[in-house]
Protein backbone atom coordinates (compact mmCIF):
# COMPACT_ATOMS: atom_id res chain seq x y z
CA UNK A 1 0.00 0.00 0.00
CA UNK A 2 1.66 3.28 -1.08
CA UNK A 3 2.27 6.50 1.42
CA UNK A 4 -0.64 8.65 0.69
CA UNK A 5 -3.10 5.60 0.57
CA UNK A 6 -2.23 4.72 4.16
CA UNK A 7 -2.13 7.88 5.54
CA UNK A 8 -5.81 8.32 4.25
CA UNK A 9 -7.01 5.26 5.32
CA UNK A 10 -5.45 6.18 9.10
CA UNK A 11 -7.24 9.57 8.84
CA UNK A 12 -10.74 8.30 7.84
CA UNK A 13 -10.72 5.80 11.55
CA UNK A 14 -11.08 8.98 13.85
CA UNK A 15 -13.42 11.70 13.41
CA UNK A 16 -11.06 14.41 12.73
CA UNK A 17 -9.34 12.39 9.96
CA UNK A 18 -12.75 12.02 8.58
CA UNK A 19 -13.05 15.86 8.22
CA UNK A 20 -9.69 16.49 7.00
CA UNK A 21 -10.67 14.23 4.65
CA UNK A 22 -13.68 15.31 3.53
CA UNK A 23 -12.75 18.77 3.82
CA UNK A 24 -10.14 18.69 1.17
CA UNK A 25 -12.14 16.22 -1.38
CA UNK A 26 -14.85 19.39 -1.16
CA UNK A 27 -11.90 21.53 -1.68
CA UNK A 28 -10.86 19.69 -4.74
CA UNK A 29 -14.17 19.13 -6.30
CA UNK A 30 -14.87 22.75 -5.75
CA UNK A 31 -11.22 23.63 -7.55
CA UNK A 32 -11.99 21.32 -10.07
CA UNK A 33 -15.67 22.90 -11.04
CA UNK A 34 -13.89 26.39 -10.68
CA UNK A 35 -11.32 25.02 -13.74
CA UNK A 36 -13.99 22.98 -15.76
CA UNK A 37 -17.09 26.11 -15.64
CA UNK A 38 -15.81 28.26 -18.40
CA UNK A 39 -14.34 25.54 -20.37
CA UNK A 40 -18.18 24.23 -20.51
CA UNK A 41 -20.12 27.68 -20.66
CA UNK A 42 -18.05 29.37 -23.70
CA UNK A 43 -19.39 27.27 -26.33
CA UNK A 44 -23.21 27.81 -25.15
CA UNK A 45 -22.13 31.62 -25.18
CA UNK A 46 -20.55 31.81 -28.61
CA UNK A 47 -23.49 29.37 -29.76
CA UNK A 48 -26.08 31.80 -27.94
CA UNK A 49 -24.77 34.68 -29.96
CA UNK A 50 -24.55 33.66 -33.73
CA UNK A 51 -28.40 32.33 -32.39
CA UNK A 52 -29.12 36.42 -31.61
CA UNK A 53 -27.15 37.56 -34.54
CA UNK A 54 -29.35 35.24 -37.00
CA UNK A 55 -32.25 36.69 -35.59
CA UNK A 56 -31.13 40.11 -35.60
CA UNK A 57 -30.19 39.79 -39.40
CA UNK A 58 -33.77 38.26 -39.83
CA UNK A 59 -35.37 41.19 -38.61
CA UNK A 60 -36.95 43.07 -41.88
CA UNK A 61 -36.04 47.36 -42.10
CA UNK A 62 -38.48 49.53 -43.77
CA UNK A 63 -36.55 51.37 -46.64
CA UNK A 64 -35.60 54.85 -45.95
CA UNK A 65 -34.18 57.63 -48.23
CA UNK A 66 -32.44 60.25 -46.38
CA UNK A 67 -35.17 61.37 -42.93
CA UNK A 68 -37.91 59.70 -44.02
CA UNK A 69 -38.78 55.91 -44.84
CA UNK A 70 -41.77 53.61 -45.06
CA UNK A 71 -44.51 52.87 -42.54
CA UNK A 72 -43.97 49.08 -43.12
CA UNK A 73 -41.19 46.65 -43.85
CA UNK A 74 -41.41 45.04 -47.11
CA UNK A 75 -44.25 44.31 -49.49
CA UNK A 76 -47.66 45.03 -48.48
CA UNK A 77 -51.30 45.21 -49.92
CA UNK A 78 -53.00 48.51 -50.64
CA UNK A 79 -56.46 49.42 -49.39
CA UNK A 80 -58.32 52.20 -49.63
CA UNK A 81 -56.43 55.03 -51.06
CA UNK A 82 -56.29 58.68 -50.23
CA UNK A 83 -59.64 60.83 -51.28
CA UNK A 84 -63.64 59.63 -52.18
CA UNK A 85 -63.16 56.17 -51.37
CA UNK A 86 -67.12 54.68 -50.12
CA UNK A 87 -67.11 51.01 -48.66
CA UNK A 88 -70.46 49.33 -49.74
CA UNK A 89 -71.29 47.51 -46.16
CA UNK A 90 -70.27 49.26 -43.42
CA UNK A 91 -71.85 51.70 -41.74
CA UNK A 92 -68.94 54.15 -40.09
CA UNK A 93 -66.70 54.57 -43.05
CA UNK A 94 -66.66 57.49 -44.39
CA UNK A 95 -66.78 58.06 -47.76
CA UNK A 96 -63.60 60.58 -48.00
CA UNK A 97 -60.85 58.40 -46.53
CA UNK A 98 -58.55 60.96 -45.19
CA UNK A 99 -55.21 58.53 -45.49
CA UNK A 100 -53.70 55.25 -47.03
CA UNK A 101 -54.58 51.54 -46.02
CA UNK A 102 -51.10 49.40 -45.72
CA UNK A 103 -51.45 45.56 -45.10
CA UNK A 104 -48.90 42.64 -44.34
CA UNK A 105 -50.33 40.94 -41.49
CA UNK A 106 -51.86 41.40 -38.16
CA UNK A 107 -48.98 41.59 -35.64
CA UNK A 108 -45.98 43.36 -38.19
CA UNK A 109 -44.31 46.21 -36.80
CA UNK A 110 -45.36 49.72 -38.39
CA UNK A 111 -42.46 51.83 -37.81
CA UNK A 112 -42.47 56.04 -37.86
CA UNK A 113 -42.28 57.64 -41.32
CA UNK A 114 -39.91 60.37 -40.27
CA UNK A 115 -38.37 62.30 -37.63
CA UNK A 116 -40.57 64.03 -35.01
CA UNK A 117 -42.25 63.80 -31.17
CA UNK A 118 -44.60 61.55 -30.36
CA UNK A 119 -48.27 63.73 -29.67
CA UNK A 120 -50.45 61.01 -29.33
CA UNK A 121 -50.01 57.21 -28.65
CA UNK A 122 -53.37 55.35 -27.68
CA UNK A 123 -56.98 55.38 -28.33
CA UNK A 124 -57.43 58.20 -30.63
CA UNK A 125 -61.54 58.56 -32.16
CA UNK A 126 -62.10 56.20 -34.68
CA UNK A 127 -58.67 55.56 -35.50
CA UNK A 128 -58.06 53.18 -31.86
CA UNK A 129 -55.27 52.27 -31.00
CA UNK A 130 -53.09 55.10 -32.85
CA UNK A 131 -49.99 56.82 -32.74
CA UNK A 132 -49.61 60.78 -33.72
CA UNK A 133 -46.37 62.44 -34.67
CA UNK A 134 -45.63 66.26 -34.90
CA UNK A 135 -42.88 66.63 -37.39
CA UNK A 136 -42.91 70.00 -37.27
CA UNK A 137 -43.84 73.00 -39.57
CA UNK A 138 -47.33 71.78 -38.88
CA UNK A 139 -46.89 68.48 -40.45
CA UNK A 140 -47.70 65.33 -38.53
CA UNK A 141 -48.22 61.86 -39.05
CA UNK A 142 -51.28 59.02 -38.23
CA UNK A 143 -50.48 55.38 -37.70
CA UNK A 144 -54.08 54.12 -36.58
CA UNK A 145 -55.69 50.70 -36.37
CA UNK A 146 -52.91 49.52 -34.42
CA UNK A 147 -53.36 46.40 -31.90
CA UNK A 148 -53.88 46.75 -28.39
CA UNK A 149 -51.28 46.37 -25.92
CA UNK A 150 -48.97 46.85 -28.60
CA UNK A 151 -47.51 50.32 -28.46
CA UNK A 152 -43.45 50.64 -27.95
CA UNK A 153 -43.81 54.75 -27.81
CA UNK A 154 -45.24 57.34 -25.57
CA UNK A 155 -46.24 61.04 -25.80
CA UNK A 156 -43.00 63.04 -25.27
CA UNK A 157 -41.12 60.37 -27.36
CA UNK A 158 -38.71 61.73 -29.87
CA UNK A 159 -38.57 59.13 -32.85
CA UNK A 160 -36.80 58.94 -36.48
CA UNK A 161 -37.43 56.98 -39.57
CA UNK A 162 -37.74 53.37 -38.80
CA UNK A 163 -38.55 53.34 -34.97
CA UNK A 164 -40.77 50.99 -34.34
CA UNK A 165 -44.12 52.04 -33.12
CA UNK A 166 -46.43 49.37 -32.26
CA UNK A 167 -48.24 46.61 -34.14
CA UNK A 168 -50.72 46.21 -37.66
CA UNK A 169 -54.02 45.74 -36.08
CA UNK A 170 -57.80 46.04 -36.35
CA UNK A 171 -58.77 48.64 -33.36
CA UNK A 172 -61.27 51.17 -33.93
CA UNK A 173 -63.38 51.62 -37.24
CA UNK A 174 -61.46 48.88 -38.83
CA UNK A 175 -62.40 46.10 -41.00
CA UNK A 176 -59.37 44.02 -40.78
CA UNK A 177 -55.78 44.04 -40.20
CA UNK A 178 -53.82 47.13 -41.43
CA UNK A 179 -52.39 50.60 -40.66
CA UNK A 180 -54.12 53.63 -41.66
CA UNK A 181 -51.07 56.13 -42.68
CA UNK A 182 -52.87 59.48 -42.21
CA UNK A 183 -50.40 62.84 -43.27
CA UNK A 184 -51.58 66.32 -42.45
CA UNK A 185 -49.98 70.22 -42.92
CA UNK A 186 -51.67 72.38 -40.60
CA UNK A 187 -54.27 70.12 -40.22
CA UNK A 188 -55.25 69.40 -43.05
CA UNK A 189 -54.82 65.83 -44.43
CA UNK A 190 -53.02 65.37 -47.59
CA UNK A 191 -52.55 62.68 -49.94
CA UNK A 192 -49.75 60.46 -48.84
CA UNK A 193 -48.85 59.10 -52.24
CA UNK A 194 -47.04 62.40 -53.49
CA UNK A 195 -46.17 63.49 -50.24
CA UNK A 196 -43.98 60.25 -49.97
CA UNK A 197 -43.53 60.22 -53.63
CA UNK A 198 -41.84 64.01 -53.30
CA UNK A 199 -39.22 62.31 -50.47
CA UNK A 200 -38.12 59.23 -53.23
CA UNK A 201 -40.52 56.87 -51.53
CA UNK A 202 -43.65 55.72 -53.68
CA UNK A 203 -46.38 54.11 -52.72
CA UNK A 204 -48.49 52.05 -54.31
Amino acid sequence: MGAPVAVTAALVKTRTGRRIVVGALSILFIGTAFILTPLIAIPFAVAGQSAAAVVTQQQPVPVANGAWGYPLAGGYSKGRGFGLNPVHGCSYCTEFHPGYDMSQACGVTVYAAGPGRVITAGTYFGYGNAVRIDHGGGLTTLYGHMAWGSLRVAIGADVVAGTPLGAEGDTGHSFGCHVHFEVRQNGVAIDPQPFMAARGLPLK
